[in-house]
């Protein structure tokens, strides 16, 4: 039997590099010698506090996984062996995987909504990951990477492809002003996509200094530490009335709050964090003031636009790489380093090291 070195989850703290079977794909399945495989929040979260997407108590109803489980589902790589039944994708392929399961027996998957089929599963979280040499992943998830992408940048895609998902939510238009909560991977991304899209004015909050000083570097036309009382007061005496668009990627309730407080009338807040607690809200506020107020679940229909605009390099992600490492690395140079340092943003895992 075949064996690879691969990063696997066992438990909360408790990841494992360590040899594990090289997998075999089925008939509608696609093997891939993985390249670079980014350490994406929703790692991290399993890290620190999981399981929370991880089927620990009972399988993942649409493939049977369970319980320790390879990470990774922000990668690209080569393809190595597609199963009978794949036609578009062949041996040789440079590719890049949008790792969202679809049920096809769910309503959504017909009128295109696949990411809102349930229940919801991720390679990397509900079916092994790319924190390996090797992973299979269904066919409908592989997208051909022109020759133009690095793989560096095509371990971005997946990510990349939230935030444009949520400026597409928004419906950003030339000109628009957006505020931006969080600084992170994610908060980041946003940022060059705004610039990508025409943001006339891109307002960034954070705590942490140097992640402020990133969003600058990509794009941001003005930036505030989070802590400060009078964020809204101060982005209605810069743009008038308000943004237009405000993008919640910190998840928390000063950052709704503010986010909210600084919208102009009849603009449009986006959810793209994923809230670890409830929040409160004033609808009576809401409704009086026109707002419209959406979620975003990752993303759907917008990997061939993000791939397009990554590669054309109006989107210059591999800007926010700031650090390569070996798999042997990952825990204590990936996760732990993740957990303690706010100035790292995105960190990649090269697979041929």
């Amino acid at each position: 039997m075949e064996k690879m070195k691969a990063a696997r989850w066992y438990a909360a703290k408790d990841i494992r590099v360590e040899e594990t079977k090289i997998p075999t794909p089925n008939d509608n399945q696609v093997k891939i010698a993985v390249k670079f495989t980014g350490i994406c929040g929703s790692d991290l979260h399993e890290y620190t506090h999981g399981p929370q997407l991880i089927p620990v108590d009972e399988p993942y109803p649409l493939n049977g996984h369970q319980g320790t489980t390879t990470l990774g589902h922000e990668f690209s790589g080569v393809v190595e062996e597609v199963g009978k039944n794949v036609k578009n994708i062949k041996k040789g392929d440079r590719v890049t995987v949008e790792p969202i399961f679809r049920n096809p027996e769910s309503p959504f998957i017909p009128t295109g909504e696949y990411n809102l089929s349930e229940p919801l599963g991720f390679v990397g979280l509900t079916a092994n990951g790319a924190f390996a040499k090797y992973v299979v992943v269904e066919d409908y998830m592989v997208h051909k990477m022109p020759d133009s992408m690095t793989f560096e940048q095509g371990a971005i895609v997946e990510p990349a492809a939230v935030a444009a998902y949520a400026v597409h939510r928004s419906g950003m238009k030339m000109g628009d002003t957006v505020f931006i909560v969080g600084a992170g991977p994610i908060g980041l991304l946003t940022v060059q996509v705004a610039v990508a899209t025409g943001a006339s004015q891109i307002f960034v909050s954070d705590l942490s200094e140097n992640r402020l000083k990133k969003a600058k570097e990509v794009g941001a036309t003005h930036t505030f530490d989070a802590r400060q009382k009078d964020i809204p007061q101060k982005i209605k005496e810069l743009t008038g009335n308000g943004v237009d668009i405000f993008i919640d990627a910190a998840g928390v309730q000063a950052s709704f709050d503010n986010g909210i407080n600084s919208l102009r009338n009849g603009g449009t807040a986006v959810l793209v964090a994923l809230f670890g607690r409830k929040v409160t809200h004033d609808a009576l506020n809401q409704t009086l003031r026109e707002l419209t107020i959406l979620g975003t679940a990752a993303y759907r229909n917008i990997f061939p636009q993000t791939i397009a605009l990554i590669s054309s390099g109006r989107l210059p992600v591999e800007k926010l790489i700031t650090r390569v490492i070996s798999l042997d690395e990952i825990v204590e140079k990936g996760f732990e380093t993740l957990t303690k340092d706010p100035s790292e943003v995105k960190i990649l895992v090269d697979l041929e090291k």
